[in-house]
């Protein structure tokens, strides 16, 4: 992580010991999205083992991002950890893109007011 640019990254795990190196990894993927959303305040992960599901759904991975407005949040099955990791981040890239694009819109084209039902007609 780069010294000026702190952002607060929760990593925790359910059914799951959270090694180092998964740490490292969960971080390093975080940095794209703090790339590209410098308004993120907080990112946190939660990593999930289920031992009873079926091999296809067996981790879990959601994450949950606070940016200024609504949060944002995403579940992600996987057969393994950093693959589900991967997708997570995958899929907060594509929610911050498609945000991004959805206020620049608005910014670049804002609605026409109305001003004949505001104002009294004349007699």
């Amino acid at each position: 992580m780069n010294s000026q640019n702190q952002h607060e990254v929760i990593v925790s795990g359910i059914h799951l010991e959270l090694t180092p190196s998964l740490k490292t990894f969960v971080r390093e993927k975080a940095e794209r999205l703090f790339r590209h959303e410098e308004r993120i305040v907080r990112l946190r992960v939660e990593l999930e083992c289920d031992r009873k599901e079926d091999v296809a759904a067996r981790f879990k991975a959601k994450g949950h991002v606070v940016v200024q407005g609504p949060e944002m949040n995403a579940i992600v099955e996987a057969d393994e950890c950093h693959k589900a990791i991967s997708m997570l981040v995958d899929k907060l890239d594509r929610m911050l893109a498609r945000r991004h694009q959805l206020h620049r819109v608005k910014r670049n084209h804002p609605h026409a007011v109305e001003l004949t039902d505001a104002l009294p007609k004349a007699v």
